[in-house]
């Protein structure tokens, strides 16, 4: 188990948790691709007695998953970050905690991936791209 942190963008919402790294998971499917913003999303799923709200109260979209479960995506709503998903309940029994606002992201590589009949094919190997350390300043 690890111990992790972790908070929105703007720091309204933050948490922390126990975390197994082993349950670190990557997801193509169009749902997660929707709500990230981008080709994939990253999580991992932690029983409630492992979680702790230490500040803000974070927005709710209730989504129901193509299995017919409700799934509360929870965001803050000042920034807008993705945080957690969970059941829809005041008191869901795990959350499945987005990888992008914990402060140990760099310690958690997914350890599966699912969906994967979804997944775009642009995004199964981006080693071949140029790549830069920062963004290029704009040309006047």
């Amino acid at each position: 188990m690890m111990k992790v942190q972790g908070a929105c963008h703007c720091g309204r919402i933050s948490y922390e948790a126990e975390v197994d790294p082993e349950k670190v998971g990557l997801c193509n499917c169009t749902d997660c691709q929707v709500l990230s913003g981008t080709a994939y999303r990253v999580s991992v799923t932690v029983p409630a007695a492992g979680f702790r709200l230490l500040s803000g109260k974070p927005r709710g979209y209730v989504k129901t998953a193509d299995s017919g479960v409700l799934r509360r995506q929870s965001f803050c709503e000042n920034c807008g970050t993705p945080v957690w998903a969970s059941a829809d309940s005041d008191t869901p029994p795990s959350y499945t905690l987005r990888i992008g606002p914990l402060a140990q992201r760099a310690l958690l590589a997914p350890r599966r991936r699912i969906w994967c009949r979804s997944a775009l094919a642009w995004s199964e190997n981006l080693s071949g791209l140029p790549a830069a350390d920062a963004e290029p300043a704009p040309s006047a």
